[in-house]
């Protein structure tokens, strides 16, 4: 265990007062090293160990005066001689040495004068002998202080993650699996992460396995099974004659040791590995991301059929702070001057609680407490003012934060391990820094205080078995990313369970079940939650089916992000749009709107006097799927779809084969427009066959072979609705073609574009059912569409299919409102606005309407014309010079409220939160 700095200080004073006078010609170095590993608490048995010969590579003679594996290369020279030489003679040893071996330091000496290398900064110190105790805070990594500043992009994590997935891999092979293989690894790295960071000596676990186990691997497995048997077992009730290398570890406690398990077997090759694995800086390691670091080396099916996915440290920060972070940090800043409330303040952290009902391996609760942690260090320091002597006696009764403030619920067992593990080592992590900070060691070894991480299904089981509600202060988390269609048996099952009760839930995504169980046990109490969501639970249908229920039980949201692009510690991260919802069963304010100009970026943050379920500064209400238009414009339908196996379908090689042996199959034959064909100039017909005598049919057996392939196709089917059809084979199943010209808007469409092509056609194209049309639709409905006011509408309400949006009549066209009572002149700016945007296109017959509406290749004509209808239609609304897309959302929805609260009570049809139901 380090021993203080003020005991290093006075140490290394009376050492190079001593040594002032000694350092001779004749005085040896190695009395001058043993003595200066001495002020570090450094044990002979240890020193003794760096001095082992090593040898340089080629013709070369020489051995190394100190070498502390991994870490630290001694070269000493004679008073006066020159240290540059000293540091070119350290270098020339390096191609002797392991990689992993090859250390992070390299100290030079002449008795007089010591200079230090860090090889990993670049960084270099000098200085006098009679100043070491002014700098012995740069050995740190000698003392057992040293700390890092922990980065998440640091590739020491994907390091180690590729090394313990290789390691998991090798001792999976042989046999070793399961349970065992899970708590075995989880144990292995607490031990390399304990080695590092002062749990244990430094390197006492990997000096263990090289000096005493046979280098093919065969005895490895014995010698660690007697470890992890040392590790539980408290230095009074060990063997008296137990071997002193073993006897040196501590009681670690927590129950991490306390399950037997079966011997594993380990070769050569896998004892390498590990003993690569130790030579990792585990230090550096970020317990935060414990999570990505496990889950990379778990069966990747696995974890995608579980719906597993890692949030970055970014993203859990844009939580916790608007949560309860920003407003502890505020607070604190109120009264940092007042000790009285700063020791209630101090309390008052103390008795928080948190539940991640979602933890995985725990990277909200591991960052939640580091943060705490951080923040009670500020009180620690506000407090001590310059009484530094009282907090150096008491600092350890003075921490009060603890791990048993946390509680998480995990339905896989390996990651529950791992979250309550992370936890201790973030805890001893902060206990480095306090340790930094004061200059008094402070560890919680043994282990006491622990986090409840229960292994259940969280839809299952009841939240207050975890904790009590009333002994709970905050829910957060980021459950599983399932959307309702995604979903398996078991998740169908266990959502339903959840969602008893609620109409229409099976269009919801797999997070809805959080918020639901989240929503019943915060009623009546000041808890407050938050998760991170995919964007759908916000958008489209889902929220008129969730958020009704939820505003219901008098669930208000307080802060949100608004669509965001979610970023993931994982391999192969996932292309997923999110949002960051904050509720609770009471009013909060400030309430505060995060908004993304860029999804990618960072957001702008704004107080806001209200948040509704679409995330928008606007009055709280739900928009319904509508029959009809709210505004008296033109209707909405989808077009038309065959159920034909592809047989009505025609690719154009197929038609040319048609017409090539039936000439006369020409007059039914038109160009077919699904989204695809429509965005993407891809060429495409269908059979359209509404007017076609029997006689004509008979003299086209290639299309009679078609049709009979339609009708073997739909009797075939398991659907009722669609063997009847069979009866009808050279029909499309619903037929809604126009007679008429026709606007055509896509259902489906790319997230990354600003405006969804929408398009004209007579009604020779045939509009297919992944499309909407609007029959007769002039050029003003063509500008209104096409601005940017309707697809900021659109963006806000639509739902989603994976990230591309997805229009509806029901609920984005027939809710929108239009222009109340626009002038001539301003519907006639529109129209040649609109004009102008189609002539634009024009100019470009050879790009697809994707290539034209790409944000990077769209044309600057193009663009131009787009923007001067935006501005038109602007003027129509009365309303110009938005700043943002949400103020435009905002002021939608604030017109939307208006014009609503006009309509005769039968045609409102909007929800509003009244009554509580279940």
């Amino acid at each position: 265990m380090p021993i203080s700095w003020n005991e290093i200080k006075n140490r290394a004073f009376a050492f190079s007062k001593e040594w002032a006078d000694e350092a001779s010609e004749d005085a040896e170095a190695k009395s001058f090293w043993d003595g200066f590993f001495h002020i570090f608490g450094i044990s002979r048995r240890r020193i003794a160990s760096f001095e082992e010969p090593v040898k340089k590579l080629g013709s070369k003679q020489g051995f190394i005066d100190l070498f502390w594996k991994g870490v630290l290369l001694v070269e000493h020279k004679s008073r006066g001689k020159n240290l540059d030489k000293a540091y070119t003679q350290a270098l020339d040893y390096f191609p002797g040495i392991a990689e992993r071996d090859l250390p992070k330091y390299i100290l030079v000496s002449d008795f007089v004068r010591l200079r230090l290398y860090d090889l990993e900064n670049n960084d270099i110190h000098e200085f006098e002998l009679q100043d070491l105790h002014k700098n012995v805070k740069l050995f740190g990594f000698v003392a057992g202080y040293q700390t890092h500043k922990i980065q998440e992009q640091d590739p020491v994590n994907i390091h180690a993650a590729e090394l313990m997935g290789k390691l998991h891999d090798l001792m999976r092979e042989v046999g070793y699996e399961g349970h065992e293989l899970e708590l075995y690894l989880v144990r292995l790295l607490f031990c390399m992460f304990a080695e590092d960071t002062g749990i244990f000596e430094r390197q006492q676990f990997q000096d263990y396995i090289e000096e005493r186990t046979s280098q093919d691997g065969s005895d490895l497995a014995h010698h660690i099974n007697t470890i992890f048997q040392i590790l539980n077992t408290p230095e009074q009730k060990r063997f008296k004659n137990l071997d002193e290398q073993l006897a040196a570890f501590p009681y670690i406690n927590g129950k991490l040791f306390e399950e037997m398990l079966p011997t594993a077997s380990f070769d050569n090759t896998m004892r390498q590995n590990l003993l690569d694995c130790c030579a990792l800086d585990w230090s550096r390691i970020s317990p935060a991301i414990f999570g990505s670091l496990f889950q990379s080396i778990m069966d990747k099916t696995a974890r995608r059929n579980l719906g597993a996915h890692y949030t970055s440290e970014n993203n859990i920060l844009k939580l916790i702070k608007p949560l309860f972070l920003d407003a502890l940090r505020e607070e604190f800043e109120k009264i940092k001057n007042n000790k009285n409330r700063l020791i209630d303040f101090h309390n008052k952290l103390r008795s928080l609680t948190f539940l991640d009902p979602a933890c995985g391996c725990g990277n909200f609760l591991v960052i939640t407490y580091r943060e705490l942690r951080l923040l009670e260090l500020d009180i620690l320091r506000a407090l001590k003012g310059d009484k530094q002597q009282t907090l150096d006696l008491n600092i350890q009764s003075l921490i009060k934060l603890n791990v048993d403030q946390f509680y998480g619920i995990e339905i896989e067992e390996f990651p529950a391990q791992i979250a309550q593990v992370a936890l201790w080592l973030i805890d001893h992590q902060m206990n480095q820094m306090v340790s930094e900070e004061f200059g008094l060691y402070f560890a919680r070894i043994p282990l006491i205080s622990s986090s409840t991480i229960v292994c259940g299904n969280a839809l299952q089981i009841d939240w207050n078995e975890v904790i009590p509600a009333e002994k709970l202060s905050y829910i957060m988390g980021n459950p599983p990313f399932v959307g309702y269609a995604y979903q398996n048996k078991n998740q169908k099952a266990d959502l339903e369970g959840v969602l008893s009760g609620l109409d229409g839930a099976g269009v919801l995504d797999f997070v809805a079940g959080w918020y639901v169980k989240a929503a019943r046990i915060i009623q009546t109490t000041p808890i407050r939650c938050a998760f991170v969501s995919t964007n759908s639970i916000t958008q489209g249908e889902q929220v008129g089916v969730l958020w009704s229920w939820m505003l219901a039980q008098g669930i208000k949201i307080f802060f949100a992000h608004r669509t965001f692009a979610w970023n993931s510690e994982a391999r192969g991260k996932a292309a997923v749009h999110c949002v960051i919802v904050g509720f609770a069963a009471e009013e909060v304010s400030p309430k505060w709107l995060f908004e993304y100009e860029d999804i990618k970026g960072e957001p702008h943050q704004v107080q806001v006097k209200n948040i509704n379920p679409y995330l928008v500064d606007a009055p709280t209400f739900i928009l319904q799927n509508r029959r009809h238009p709210i505004c008296e414009v033109l209707p909405m339908r989808y077009g038309s779809k065959p159920v034909d196996g592809s047989n009505l379908l025609l690719s154009d090689s197929e038609k040319k084969e048609i017409l090539q042996h039936e000439p006369v199959a020409e007059e039914y034959i038109r160009p077919f427009l699904n989204a695809e064909e429509f965005l993407h100039n891809v060429p495409r017909y269908c059979l359209w066959l509404v007017d076609c005598p029997p006689q004509k049919l008979q003299q086209m057996p290639y299309v009679m072979k078609r049709i009979e392939k339609v009708r073997n196709m739909r009797i075939g089917s398991s659907k009722l609705a669609t063997r009847e059809l069979a009866l009808m084979p050279t029909l499309f199943a619903e037929i809604r073609q126009a007679k008429t010209n026709y606007l055509l808007v896509p259902c489906h469409t790319s997230e990354n574009r600003t405006y969804i092509p929408v398009g004209y056609f007579d009604s020779d194209v045939i509009c297919g059912n992944a499309n909407f049309q609007i029959p007769e639709a002039t050029f003003y409905d063509f500008g209104v569409l096409t601005s940017l006011m309707h697809n900021a509408w659109m963006r806000t309400v639509c739902g989603r299919l994976k990230s591309d949006y997805r229009y509806s009549a029901g609920i984005v066209y027939n809710n929108f409102l239009w222009p109340q009572n626009p002038t001539e002149k301003q519907k006639q700016a529109i129209e040649t606005a609109a004009q102008e945007v189609l002539d634009a296109r024009a100019q470009f017959p050879d790009s697809s309407l994707a290539d034209l509406y790409d944000p990077l290749t769209m044309p600057p004509i193009l663009l131009k014309a787009h923007q001067k209808l935006d501005k038109a239609v602007d003027t129509a609304y009365g309303k110009t010079n938005f700043k943002t897309e949400a103020e435009r959302v905002a002021f939608l929805f604030e017109l939307y409220q208006k014009y609503v609260s006009c309509l005769p009570e039968k045609t409102k049809s909007t929800k509003k939160s009244s009554t509580k139901n279940q």
